[in-house]
């Protein structure tokens, strides 16, 4: 079947996670993604770890279906193959340091006269422009700038998410500009220059919090894994030592709660607890009274009850209770990919189509599509080896 992206081709000069979580997913509707490595070690984040089959989990999950070519991009021979490669490309991201590859000449500025169809994507810590443009962005700290650790963790202790959060964010919105560019282009006929900056991404996401603290009100506080001002909303021990997480929309809600699971109807007029404002206000009263339900019961039975009742529940599982899960497992949500390692397990990509399936190709090994793309390019074996000899490649 047709893919969305078939015919796209994506250059991309990228290492990490956003860059590569977006190209992934312009890989996944069946574009080309072209990955520009270091020769040798590559991108830097295939040494993050080593813990699938001696690959970096973080590589793994974000660079299936892509192909991997290796150029030294201070080399000039490298950069006539780029230059080479961006004469056909529709897309070209890249996430290098501030200020680096608009000193190589891969600027929108530098680049759209020559290829005025192409759509080029900078993702950044914080943008093109502003006081914050040179500095350099990690997860954690794009985490602290964004006001998410403020509201992340204990009252005692704030904690960053545990997955690359800002990352993610920035590459999602990179993802869903540069297809809003490839619309855009088919309409207009021209490129477009895309400015991510992983800063305003995490700030998009963080809107509930920076409205619940307009206008100087006090900001939601760290309350771990309960919501911070809806209560009950959050985890919640049973008898068994089990944990079961719940939670609470609405005054229909409560009073079903109080007569189904917790067997006292009479405690949803209690003037403690009558509105959402008052329960999360005496959280640690209702929490004293749940638990002493709750103690009593197994985590099955309390699930059971909150079932009953049309309480949204959940278990909180650990990683490989998600590996195991049920319903991924009977929606057929894991699929085989190749890699240099052999064959390991992919979660296919959110939103089923029934028009088309997701490309699910191997992880590259460093520099695995070299010689196949300087073919492609032209080349002959002397010009590829002189491009080896002078360390281009």
């Amino acid at each position: 079947m047709n893919k969305p992206l078939d015919g796209i081709t994506v250059i991309s000069l990228e290492h990490a996670i956003a860059a590569p979580f977006c190209t992934r997913q312009l890989a996944d509707l069946g574009a080309r993604v072209i990955k520009i490595e270091r020769p040798g070690a590559g991108d830097f984040a295939r040494a993050y770890d080593t813990r699938v089959r001696g690959q970096s989990s973080h590589f793994v999950w974000t660079n299936r279906s892509k192909e991997s070519l290796t150029l030294d991009l201070k080399n000039h021979d490298a950069m006539a193959v780029l230059s080479s490669l961006l004469q056909s490309a529709d897309v070209l991201v890249q996430n290098l340091a501030p200020g680096a590859a608009a000193r190589m000449g891969l600027s929108f500025e530098a680049l759209s006269p020559k290829h005025p169809k192409l759509i080029v994507c900078d993702i950044s810590g914080y943008g093109e422009d502003g006081p914050y443009r040179d500095k350099k962005a990690y997860d954690l700290l794009i985490q602290s700038e964004s006001g998410m650790l403020s509201i992340t963790g204990t009252p005692e202790d704030p904690s960053k998410t545990g997955n690359s959060i800002a990352d993610i964010a920035a590459g999602m919105y990179a993802y869903t500009n540069i297809l809003s560019a490839l619309l855009l282009r088919g309409k207009t006929g021209q490129g477009s220059h895309i400015d991510v900056s992983m800063l305003e991404a995490l700030t998009e996401w963080m809107g509930y919090p920076l409205y619940y603290a307009y206008d100087g009100a006090t900001p939601p506080p760290r309350s771990a894994a309960s919501h911070a001002s809806i209560y009950p909303y959050g985890p919640f021990a049973a008898g068994d030592g089990g944990t079961v997480m719940l939670g609470l929309q609405n005054e229909r809600e409560w009073k079903v709660f109080c007569e189904v699971v917790l067997g006292d109807a009479g405690l949803a007029n209690d003037p403690r607890f009558c509105t959402n404002a008052l329960r999360s206000e005496n959280r640690a009263q209702l929490k004293l009274l749940i638990m002493g339900v709750f103690a009593r019961m197994t985590t099955p039975e309390v699930e059971a009850r909150l079932d009953q009742a049309q309480i949204a529940n959940a278990r909180m599982n650990d990683m490989a209770g998600v590996w195991a899960h049920p319903q991924l497992q009977a929606r057929q949500r894991w699929q085989q990919v190749g890699s240099p390692a052999g064959d390991i397990p992919a979660l296919l990509p959110p939103g089923r189509n029934n028009r088309y399936d997701y490309r699910m190709d191997p992880v590259p090994a460093v520099g695995e599509h070299t010689e196949s793309i300087l073919r492609e390019l032209g080349l002959d074996d002397a010009a590829v080896q002189a491009l080896r000899d002078a360390k281009a490649i």
